[in-house]
């Protein structure tokens, strides 16, 4: 039998121990990090108040186990008291793993709902083939949630949305919406009925996906629908990572641009009060149609010829 030089073994076992320590440390300093950006969301944006119930939406995907993991690690320290529960919901696409997440969360002792209802089969009989499913998807996945979250009485619904997807749905409103709007760390749902929260709004992609990878989250395939690289999304996602490989921090600096708007700086008439700004006088000024008719608004001016 072989046997390795106890001389080698000895060099090497420290070695060994080593970067095991330096793994620990840098994975400890990550999640630190995660806990203090979401606290930090948290705090800025009033997400999370005494006695409220709290719906984390459970796709399998690693934002929002990240989400789910960091909640529940926060909740444990947290000013004020607060319920979680883990919220699914299966639609019926083929081949979907339905023990996946239920293990997952029964393992770690976290109260969850697996929602099921078949809407892949509603979107697969109204949406062509070929063309994208993802709006009609969305809405009834976001109608099935909402209605969920309403008869159970939760007060804040959170979803899993970073950095990254914010920035993201900026330049998509903007490319191809033709808007300056995107997707607000809390908003109130159209019926005024749910309170949305996303806590990794200051939460990098790229440390969620090193953080999943650490926790070694049961991750649920995304391409269940097919492949979807020519979305609108995909491709802005593309350029802003074009963008950073080619200017390192330029995602990070459009970030925090979206939580310092100048509206002075911009054009929309509805946000900033163009019309008075250095009026001379108190009259009214004339209206576009005046403008663009080239209707007169006063008496013309004639000279006096005697």
């Amino acid at each position: 039998m072989n046997r390795i030089p106890l001389t080698i073994v000895a060099s090497e076992a420290p070695e060994g121990r080593a970067k095991a320590a330096s793994a620990k440390r840098e994975a400890d300093k990550l999640a630190k990090r995660l806990r203090h950006q979401v606290g930090r969301a948290i705090a800025d944006f009033g997400m999370i108040e005494e006695g409220d119930k709290v719906m984390v939406c459970l796709s399998g995907g690693k934002d929002s186990y990240t989400l789910l993991d960091v909640l529940l690690q926060l909740q444990k320290k947290a000013p004020v008291s607060f319920s979680i529960t883990a919220v699914n919901l299966d639609q019926k696409q083929p081949d979907f793993p339905e023990h996946v997440l239920p293990e997952y969360l029964a393992s770690i002792g976290v109260d969850f709902h697996i929602i099921e209802q078949d809407t892949y089969s509603v979107v697969s009989r109204v949406i062509p083939e070929g063309k994208t499913m993802c709006s009609l998807c969305s809405r009834l996945r976001r109608g099935a949630l909402y209605t969920y979250a309403e008869e159970n009485g939760f007060t804040k619904i959170a979803l899993g949305h970073h950095r990254d997807d914010l920035v993201n749905t900026f330049f998509l409103n903007l490319f191809f919406h033709a808007k300056l709007s995107g997707m607000p760390p809390k908003l109130l749902s159209d019926d005024g009925k749910h309170v949305v929260i996303r806590p990794l709004a200051y939460v990098r992609e790229d440390d969620i996906e090193q953080y999943a990878e650490i926790k070694d989250f049961p991750i649920i395939p995304c391409n269940l629908c097919g492949s979807q690289e020519n979305l609108q999304r995909a491709q802005v996602k593309k350029m802003l990572q074009q963008w950073e490989k080619d200017t390192p921090g330029r995602v990070e600096t459009m970030a925090r641009a979206l939580g310092d708007i100048r509206p002075s700086q911009l054009s929309d008439p509805k946000l900033f009060d163009f019309l008075s700004l250095g009026q001379r006088g108190d009259g009214a000024l004339p209206d576009a149609h005046a403008w663009l008719s080239g209707s007169e608004t006063g008496p013309r001016q004639t000279g006096d010829n005697g």
